[in-house]
């Protein structure tokens, strides 16, 4: 009978590969997890657009992965001097919503032994609260903390890039709670936090500035229909008014314009109602459902009127105690109206270019770029290329605003509107007065007529309303004009008044006209006497703003 080989004895040597691939085995096992878990976290920071998201994340699936209770996220201040709280827990157990916490303060320094710590480490760090409590100084959330029965601390910096942006503390109850072996996933989660914290700043200083605009435009909105009501029914564009060629051929320009979105540039004298027609060319377009914005360029400063019209940011000057948002902004999907624009410093001509031809624009002191999509309507009463010769307007933006021009005419070059616009500021003037003044007489319609209105419109209507306080009949029968400047000849002791040429003949020919009775042609006519024929007589009447019926009525009332 033969005998049974004994047992071969296994060696240590044969045990150590089966070891290690036991060894490695759990660290691939451990490493999948790991992948797992960062997937899944990744995509739920990803995810979060407030701080209420995030917070969901850290206390379902961070908190109690590593074994804490507690936790509190801090984020640097600009001035990277001090620190505060940015999402932490909340516990029936302790209020850490009272003003009063130590924990709930915007003042904690970033210098106080372990933010700055976590800050230089390369990856979290533990604290034992029993050490930490032997220490001669302390940040005040320590002791609170140790009062709320916390053992052990774990801290991990949070950056985004290369850029440092604060600290996740981790509490724990007991001590052995946190588990070297976690470290790596930690730092991991850490990265992936600093890119949602990014985020969600990024998308609260978005609401932000939309709540901002919004109350902005509230307001203006709350104002609009006051504004809109005043104009039409007060004011009810009165440089508007007039059925003269000149003005026909402006309003003919109005109409072809405005439904587009192309920058309009009105020119013309002073009073000649640039405003109102740009307010008539918005109300006629599309974007008339939001307000009209008007800067007036030349009412502020130049160090003032760059952050008017782009905003600013908080701080980003002296004075700047919080953010501004510009008139470019609050026009947004509707138009600005950018008043004596030739009054505009040569420095923010290149912005005003750059937000004409790129449709964006940066506020001082912003690090972004903000689009928007606004008509600009450009007015001034300088010749602008005399401006731009004399290198005092820049000549590329000269170019961008001069896409569609529009020259309104001087008062003295559409005289045959003078009675139509006298008699609506009667109206208004004498209403808002509490008078019943029915109109002029023929002999101060003349003198309105002959003057020459160097303010235009507008000395017309502040002429028209001074008239009315003095006036205390029905009719207006004299109107008190600017006396005319007077030149003293040289050798002579006499001095006269200088008028035009077109003052002159058509005081002339009115004063004809009234001695025939307002008959121009025939043996008993004005054209004979002139010596002109009578159709030239007509030419010259229209172009003057000469009405016959006026002078049959004058006549009458002289």
């Amino acid at each position: 009978m033969s005998k049974k080989a004994p047992a071969k004895e296994i060696t240590a040597t044969e045990k150590k590969p089966n070891e290690n691939r036991t060894i490695l085995a759990k660290l691939l096992n451990q490493k999948e997890n790991e992948q797992s878990i960062l997937l899944c976290v990744a995509a739920r920071i990803a995810a979060a657009r407030t701080r209420a998201d995030l917070w969901n994340v850290i206390n379902e699936d961070i908190l109690g992965l590593f074994g804490g209770v507690y936790y509190t996220l801090c984020l640097l201040h600009e001035d990277r001097r001090f620190h505060s709280p940015f999402i932490h827990s909340k516990d029936e157990q302790f209020d850490v919503d009272n003003p009063g916490n130590p924990i709930i303060r915007n003042d904690h320094p970033v210098e106080d032994g372990i933010f700055d710590y976590a800050l230089k480490s390369s990856g979290p760090v533990q604290f034992q609260m029993e050490t930490l409590l032997k220490q001669p100084s302390l940040p005040v959330y320590i002791p609170y903390w140790a009062k709320m029965g916390i053992q052990e601390m774990l801290v991990v910096k949070i950056t985004n890039g290369d850029e440092d942006r604060g600290v996740l503390y981790l509490y724990a109850n007991k001590t052995g709670a946190f588990s070297q072996g976690q470290f790596g996933l930690l730092s991991g989660i850490a990265d992936l936090i600093g890119t949602g914290i990014c985020n969600i700043l990024a998308n609260e200083k978005i609401e932000e500035q939309i709540a901002e605009i919004n109350r902005y435009k509230q307001q203006l909105e709350e104002e609009k229909a006051y504004l809109i009501a005043e104009q039409r029914a007060a004011e009810g564009f009165a440089e508007l008014i007039g059925t003269s060629p000149e003005m026909q051929k402006v309003f003919s320009l109005i109409s072809k314009v405005a439904d587009s979105s192309t920058t309009v540039l009105l020119l013309g004298e002073t009073g000649t109602g640039k405003e109102l027609v740009a307010r008539a060319i918005h109300e006629a377009s599309p974007r008339n459902g939001n307000l009209m914005i008007k800067v007036n360029c030349a009412a502020m400063p130049a160090s003032l009127i760059e952050s008017e019209l782009f905003g600013h940011e908080k701080g980003s000057f002296t004075g700047a105690s919080e953010r501004r948002i510009g008139k470019f902004e609050l026009a947004h999907n509707s138009t600005l109206f950018l008043d004596e624009i030739g009054e505009l410093p040569l420095e923010l001509q290149a912005k005003i270019l750059r937000a004409l031809q790129e449709k964006e624009i940066e506020r001082i002191g912003g690090k972004t770029t903000i689009k928007v999509d606004v008509r600009v309507i450009a007015a001034t009463n300088r010749n602008l290329e005399k401006e731009v010769t004399q290198q005092r307007f820049r000549s590329d933006l000269y170019y961008r605003l001069n896409v569609f021009p529009i020259t309104l005419p001087p008062l003295r070059k559409r005289k045959q509107d003078i009675p139509s616009l006298a008699a609506h500021f009667i109206e208004r003037f004498a209403r808002s007065n509490g008078k019943t003044i029915h109109g002029l007489s023929r002999k101060a319609m003349d003198k309105l007529e002959a003057y020459a209105w160097p303010g235009n419109i507008r000395e017309l209507e502040h002429m028209i309303e001074r008239t009315i306080l003095l006036t205390n009949g029905h009719i207006i029968r004299n109107i008190q004009l600017p006396e005319k400047s007077s030149i003293t000849l040289t050798g002579h002791n006499s001095e006269f008044q200088v008028r035009s040429l077109e003052e002159v003949e058509r005081e002339y020919i009115l004063t004809v006209l009234k001695h025939y009775n307002g008959r121009i042609s025939g043996p008993h006519g004005a054209a004979l006497k002139l010596q002109i024929p009578p159709t030239t007589l007509i030419s010259r009447m229209q172009k003057l703003g000469i009405q016959k019926e006026h002078i049959v009525r004058s006549s009458a009332e002289d």
